[in-house]
């Protein structure tokens, strides 16, 4: 049985199965609790949408799927569902990203590091700008997503967590701290990198991200900006006009296309394959460097595990800080090896000197 292979017959046989015994029978039946992430919309009404997809299974592949073995989430049971042509709706919103957070945080730093009404203005735009950010998909979002209260809440989750707050703290996550204390340390810096996520949502540039575009990147990216501003600063590396402009201005000057980080040539080593062949990254973090226009003295050529390691996690090394990095481990490495040479040497010169005084 292939989890996930479920048809649009086989989900309509469980709902009305659903109907006919009701939801608490029908959930104690297959052992399956209430949904809380995601419900299967059908005919005006709601299912939970993990029990759904879970005897849907029973139908194509002759059992039901245990509740442990699989979750409602998006990646199974949403999903699933999904691709068998029924709507799926989150049970609650998405856990505030990283760029949300910043903007909110910029709000409440301007606001004198105290929280805001709900029915403050700001709060009011600052609303209906979440709501436009390309992060979460909608089928993840409920009727609720980002409106006046959460956001108000969200402000007085970071206020109360400022370092000069006295009172009780309300609820918050840890990644509303790490953003309150990168305003604290770098305001400027953190003030360009929300006034970068507001204009591109302002002009569309940023809205016309896709959401797919996360596919091509997982999670174990991230940038000091993020993730929006990642997939911009990734779309520029990616662009081909860019990377040709920056390869010609290199080999016209007698340059290789050997890594800037570690050296590796991909000609070198793959032969014609990897001729012409590198990974173009720009040098320049999109809060210093703004929206403007890209020098090619802004782009390094590297190879692609470089590339990725220096997109695996915040804050970016540069090429040369990357290379001086490798380059101190190389000499760790050979400095270690000599060593335990010179000691199983000096091992081997004790014992041939036992061995000859017995």
């Amino acid at each position: 049985m292939r989890k996930g292979a479920i048809t649009r017959g086989a989900v309509l046989k469980a709902i009305a199965e659903y109907d006919e015994l009701g939801r608490s029978e029908f959930l104690t039946k297959y052992r399956f609790s209430e949904a809380r992430s995601y419900l299967l919309l059908h005919e005006e009404r709601e299912y939970d949408s993990k029990a759904i997809a879970g005897v849907a299974h029973r139908w194509d592949h002759g059992r039901a799927l245990l509740p442990e073995e699989f979750s409602g989430g998006k990646d199974h049971a949403a999903a699933w569902l999904k691709r068998a042509g029924f709507e799926v709706k989150a049970v609650k919103n998405p856990d505030w990203a990283r760029d949300e957070i910043i903007l909110a945080c910029h709000l409440v730093m301007t606001n004198g590091w105290k929280g805001l009404d709900a029915q403050d203005s700001r709060v009011i735009e600052l609303s209906a700008l979440l709501q436009l950010l390309p992060i979460h998909a909608n089928a993840d979002r409920n009727e609720k997503f980002r409106n006046l209260n959460g956001v108000a809440r969200k402000t007085f989750d970071i206020a109360t967590r400022h370092p000069d707050y006295r009172g009780k703290p309300t609820n918050g996550g840890a990644l509303d701290i790490e953003v309150l204390h990168e305003f604290l340390a770098r305001p400027e810096q953190m003030t360009g990198v929300a006034r970068l996520i507001r204009e591109g949502i302002n002009s569309g540039e940023l809205q016309d991200l896709a959401q797919t575009d996360a596919e091509e990147f997982d999670d174990d990216f991230s940038a000091p900006e993020g993730r929006l501003l990642l997939r911009r600063h990734l779309a520029r590396e990616r662009s081909k006009g860019l990377r040709k402009k920056k390869i010609d201005s290199v080999l016209r000057k007698g340059g290789s296309l050997a890594c800037e980080a570690c050296g590796f040539d991909f000609a070198e080593f793959y032969g014609e394959r990897g001729a012409g062949y590198v990974e173009c990254h720009h040098v320049v973090p999109l809060h210093e460097a703004g929206e403007g226009n890209t020098k090619l003295s802004d782009l390094a050529l590297i190879c692609a595990n470089c590339h990725r390691m220096i997109h695996r996690r915040a804050p970016w090394p540069t090429p040369a800080e990357l290379r001086a990095a490798i380059g101190h481990r190389r000499t760790s490495r050979i400095h270690s090896a000599t060593l335990i040479g010179k000691q199983r040497g000096d091992v081997t010169a004790s014992s041939a000197s036992e061995e000859s005084q017995r």
